[in-house]
């Protein structure tokens, strides 16, 4: 595919509206460095550098969509909790149609990575996975 092929498909792109459906997840990242075990178990120490809070799985998509000109919105479940509220303010940057959100009693998904000298060290989910 050459250039002026992609820049006819982006072009078109902006008149696409889509709705994305979907898990919406943050992902919540820690990054930090190590410079020792812990003498309480054969585990890294993970002196923490910077947190960041990031739009994840089908909200994600949603971000790509409006940052390559497209348009759209988002239909997914959310929690009635601190973590829904921190998800529509991290949506708030993108021009989209959220009305498809439910905010249900089920705690909103949080991934949390671990990540230090560039690799990740681990990984939390904070989910409800029963239907």
């Amino acid at each position: 595919m050459n250039g002026e092929r992609l820049q006819h498909i982006l072009e078109k792109f902006r008149d696409v509206k889509i709705l994305v459906i979907g898990d919406v997840i943050i992902d919540h990242f820690i990054w930090g460095t190590v410079s020792r075990i812990s003498p309480e178990a054969p585990v890294p120490v993970v002196n923490v550098g910077k947190e960041e809070l990031l739009l994840g799985g089908s909200a994600n998509v949603l971000r790509n969509i409006v940052s390559l000109g497209g348009s759209g919105g988002l239909c997914g479940m959310i929690g009635s909790d601190a973590m829904g509220k921190e998800f529509l303010h991290l949506l708030e940057e993108l021009p989209a149609y959220t009305a498809g959100l439910v905010a249900g009693k089920r705690p909103t998904t949080v991934k949390t990575r671990v990540v230090a000298q560039g690799q990740q060290v681990v990984r939390f989910d904070r989910e409800e996975t029963g239907v």
